[in-house]
């Protein structure tokens, strides 16, 4: 099947979203046999955001992440194969099995890691743009965190100093509405948090983050414009989890969300509403690129189950904190 331009960069989005989605899913249902021995922060329901972005991300340009990490990894170009040895704690991982999750680190694809404080990488990203002011670079520094991040002071002090610095920093909160168990009303004021940034003195735009194509139109709009200017921007992609908080499970049974506000988010299921918006996909097509997807994420955890440990000799190398 022949497909125009416009049809193509669609799939490619699509089949990213879908990546994401099924390897999350995998992991979900990998996790019980406990060979993932770290805590895991589900992407499932907020893959739009990173969906979109993997194809307007540059090699060069910088990502940090924070604990809800593995979509940001994958779409910065990251290896499956390593995340999921980091996982299982192997040598072969791309923290060398010392991270888990939480704290994915790449440099061969300029993600420059992921923290399980929240907003502890916020200023990490932030300093990544102050290197590429000084060495007159022509890359970005995308910083991606959730809601909870905007209630610790180093957001404020971060977006403050890139302000003033003229950075080409892309702050991205994706607002899941929660932070664990408990909903923004019991911890921040009734607000709306792009005008509370943008009256920091940076332009700031809430958007939907459940439809990739548009997520896409947006993005790459205000992309071009960082790069051009390279001023500071924040977005903000209003979101929803689907499983808990911390680990593969579904939670609804503990009655911290309500059935109704469950199922109004789950209407909005990102990877439904871009099928719908692409229409002309076949089944066919569909079935051979989740194909092609299930064959990667089999061979990635057949990578992990096989690989090494890291040696005890190697336990403190890479590590800088302790």
């Amino acid at each position: 099947m022949v497909y125009s331009m416009i049809m193509k960069y669609k799939l490619k989005i699509f089949e990213n979203l879908l990546r994401i989605r099924l390897i999350e899913e995998k992991i979900a249902e990998k996790y019980k046999e406990n060979k993932m021995r770290c805590p895991t922060h589900l992407s499932i329901g907020q893959e739009a955001v990173s969906a979109a972005l993997s194809i307007l991300l540059r090699k060069k340009d910088f990502a940090v992440s924070s604990h809800r990490c593995h979509a940001h990894y994958l779409s910065k170009g990251g290896s499956l194969k390593k995340m999921i040895a980091e996982l299982y704690g192997k040598k072969t991982g791309c923290s060398s099995g010392k991270g888990g999750s939480m704290h994915l680190i790449d440099l061969q694809c300029n993600f420059m890691g992921s923290s399980s404080i929240v907003g502890n990488s916020i200023p990490i990203g932030v300093g990544l743009g102050l290197s590429i002011k000084v060495k007159k670079q022509k890359n970005l520094s995308f910083i991606f965190f959730g809601d909870g991040a905007l209630e610790q002071g180093v957001f404020f002090e971060a977006v403050n100093f890139a302000i003033i610095k003229k950075l080409p920093v892309i702050f991205i909160c994706e607002n899941n509405l929660y932070s664990v168990y408990s909903p923004m009303k019991v911890r921040q004021p009734k607000r709306d948090i792009s005008k509370m940034v943008n009256s920091l003195g940076i332009k700031s735009y809430s958007m939907d983050g459940n439809n990739a194509l548009d997520v896409y139109k947006n993005l790459k709009k205000i992309i071009k414009k960082v790069r051009k200017s390279s001023n500071p921007i924040f977005l903000e992609f209003k979101t929803y989890r689907w499983r808990e908080h911390c680990g593969p499970n579904i939670d609804d049974n503990l009655g911290y969300r309500t059935k109704k506000e469950i199922l109004f988010w789950k209407k909005k299921d990102p990877l439904k509403i871009i099928e719908k918006n692409l229409g002309k996909i076949s089944s066919q097509y569909r079935l051979k690129i989740e194909n092609k997807i299930n064959s990667e994420i089999n061979k990635a955890f057949k990578f992990a189950e096989n690989s090494p440990f890291p040696n005890k000799k190697e336990y403190l190398q890479g590590v800088y904190a302790k």
